[in-house]
């Protein structure tokens, strides 16, 4: 039998049971309503017109054939008499009785199968609907029966392999997880000299950062099964679901060793034990434990390797991370300008792209983003491009892409007055012209605009000429950044003799930087080198961070007074480089009003700047 008919072979016998039941009663209704009167009956044997009377056999029926036509006359007898002398007690006599036919109908086969599903299809019928009940409950179909399943999804050679070669930027991790891919190729090399390969490892990283692509990927370097399911999945509603579905990935896991056990957003589930507020979740805590139990179950032989993603480390449960569990913390942090230009190359691949596009120059202008922001710039260039009726992507197309993932799309028909747009060219020219004349600042202006984007009037862009980290920024750097900060207010004042709202989000970002500078880098010569405040991560709260104070009204008083005086003197500074550089400041304002948008090109050939020297892939050198 095949094997599609044979598990099909209930809901078969299910149809075909409730359809004889149906024809049976069919049948049965239409042979009770062909019924007619007894005195008709008489009337036509008295006046001769009835050929033949045939019984039925159970004797409740009278069958009557005409003479005249071969329509039946069926009467129904109402009571346990003979049909002959049931006539005869109508008026039939005894010589017209002896002129017909009679005769007694025999008991067809049909008949007796018919009668018997009468009685014996209801419990056929029930009895068949609870085997199919049963029988989903045990091949895992039925969801309401398999609750305690796990959820995984196990992906084979069938799906599309994806491999190191679709992952890049982060170099160090692929590195890392090499020695994981090996050991599920070959695991006799480790054993035969006593090592043991980490049974679990955990990408660290933010969001976005690619760690399910490259959990993705070392599955398919090993050419291994990949069982995937997120940590939510393991609890719910009942009692105990969440234990059992570990114990079931588990033994499901052993069964296709060797194989890889992804769990992504392992935080749901590996939370700190007994700190939920209010009380712990004792079924999240139970399905903790279990999880727990059979990763210390794992014997040498055992290869099954589990891999967690998280973007919050700190408030998994300590035991979880100790050696012999996820004793292995792979770091998946945002790419650098390398890094970013290897994956923009990764999601341009396939893909008609210009052959002037400088792939270096968007990664340049791209710092903080994330592999997937990468991906959603390629992808709006491409409906860009497409939106435009072109068929190749080209420079302008990423470039917009890059303000519209980071800002939203341009407000065009946003209506606003002359003075509005005077207000908001001197603002943003302010901006341009310091971080032009300011090379401390160690970026270059790509882009000055007064096209409105979210919730912005205008936009200066600019790009590092080389990514400067936490340990190589300097307090020269951050003096710079304060003065292009104020820029923008400084040239409303000097140009308008008034100040807008419009640089808020300038005065938020200067005074963290300022307040940073005097209370966590120790730039302040009137406090001196020490750090001041204590952060900590509430795990009942969330990703809320409170900040304790470990200093007194005196020192909080210091620290407010040289922010201060930090924001003042960036300020003076700022309108100091612009009052000297005033024809500048005009003719860029000037520009922006005619032309709303500056390259980087115009712009620095209207600041009567030299043009950057370009490499040999056209992006700007370091």
């Amino acid at each position: 039998m095949p094997k599609s008919l044979r598990n099909n072979i209930i809901p078969i016998l299910l149809i075909t049971l409730v359809v004889a039941y149906a024809v049976t009663q069919l049948a049965t209704t239409s042979r009770r309503t062909q019924s007619a009167d007894l005195t008709l009956l008489v009337r036509e044997i008295n006046e001769g017109r009835i050929n033949s009377i045939v019984i039925s056999a159970d004797g409740s029926t009278i069958r009557a054939t005409r003479k005249e036509s071969n329509i039946p006359l069926i009467v129904n007898k109402e009571t346990n008499i003979d049909a002959s002398q049931l006539l005869r007690n109508f008026g039939v006599s005894q010589e017209k009785l002896t002129q017909i036919e009679y005769s007694v109908e025999s008991v067809s086969l049909l008949t007796q199968i018919s009668g018997v599903l009468l009685y014996l299809l209801p419990v056929l019928l029930i009895g068949a609907f609870f085997l199919f009940t049963m029988r989903r409950a045990q091949s895992g179909a039925d969801q309401a029966f398999s609750f305690g399943r796990s959820r995984a999804r196990r992906m084979t050679a069938e799906n599309p392999v994806v491999t190191f070669a679709d992952v890049a930027g982060c170099d160090e991790a692929k590195m890392e997880l090499m020695e994981v891919v090996e050991f599920l190729k070959n695991p006799e090399k480790f054993i035969q000299l006593g090592a043991r390969i980490p049974k679990g490892v955990l990408l660290v990283g933010p969001p976005g950062s690619g760690k399910t692509l490259l959990a993705k990927a070392i599955a398919g370097e090993a050419g291994v099964p990949f069982f995937s399911l997120s940590g939510s999945e393991f609890v719910e509603l009942f009692v105990g679901v969440g234990a059992s579905r570990v114990r079931d990935l588990f033994e499901q896991a052993k069964k296709a060793s060797p194989c890889i056990v992804f769990i992504d957003e392992i935080d749901a589930v590996g939370r700190q034990r007994g700190a939920g507020l209010g009380g712990g979740n004792d079924e999240r805590e139970q399905t903790l434990n279990q999880m727990l139990v059979e990763m210390d179950g794992f014997n040498t032989d055992t290869n099954v390797i589990v891999i967690a993603a998280t973007n919050r480390p700190d408030i998994l449960d300590p035991a979880l991370l100790r050696p012999g569990r996820f004793d292995r913390r792979v770091v998946v942090d945002a790419p650098d300008v390398r890094g970013r230009e290897a994956i923009l190359r990764v999601h341009t691949r396939g893909k008609p792209i210009r052959s002037d596009v400088d792939l270096g120059l968007i990664a340049r202008q791209t710092p903080g983003f994330t592999g997937a922001d990468i991906e959603n710039l390629v992808n709006e260039a491409a409906i860009l491009a497409a939106r435009a009726g072109k068929t190749e992507i080209g420079q302008e197309e990423l470039q917009e892409a890059i303000e519209k993932v980071a800002l939203g799309p341009a407000r065009r028909s946003r209506l606003r007055t002359q003075k509005e747009n005077e207000i908001i060219a001197y603002h943003e020219a302010g901006h341009a012209v310091i971080s032009a004349l300011l090379p401390e600042t160690n970026t270059v202006v790509q882009k000055v605009t007064i096209v409105p984007r979210g919730n912005a009037g205008g936009l200066t862009w600019t790009a590092p000429e080389e990514e400067a980290q936490l340990l190589s920024t300097s307090k020269r750097r951050l003096e710079a950044l304060l003065v292009e900060l104020m820029g923008g207010r400084a040239a409303e004042e000097i140009v308008f003799q008034d100040v807008t709202a419009g640089a808020m989000s300038d005065l938020e970002r200067a005074s963290n930087i300022a307040r940073n500078m005097v209370r966590a880098y120790g730039m302040s010569e009137a406090i001196g080198p020490v750090s001041y405040g204590e952060r900590s991560d509430l795990v009942f709260l969330g990703r809320e961070i409170a900040e304790g104070r470990n200093y007194s009204e005196m020192i909080a008083e210091m620290i407010d007074r040289e922010v201060t005086n930090i924001l003042r003197r960036a300020y003076d500074r700022a309108k100091a480089i612009l009052t000297e550089n005033m024809d500048k400041l005009h003719a860029v304002a000037k520009a922006l009003l005619e032309r709303e948008t500056l390259d980087a090109v115009e712009f620095r050939r209207v600041m009567g700047l030299a043009e950057l020297p370009s490499t040999n892939n056209g992006a700007v050198p370091a």
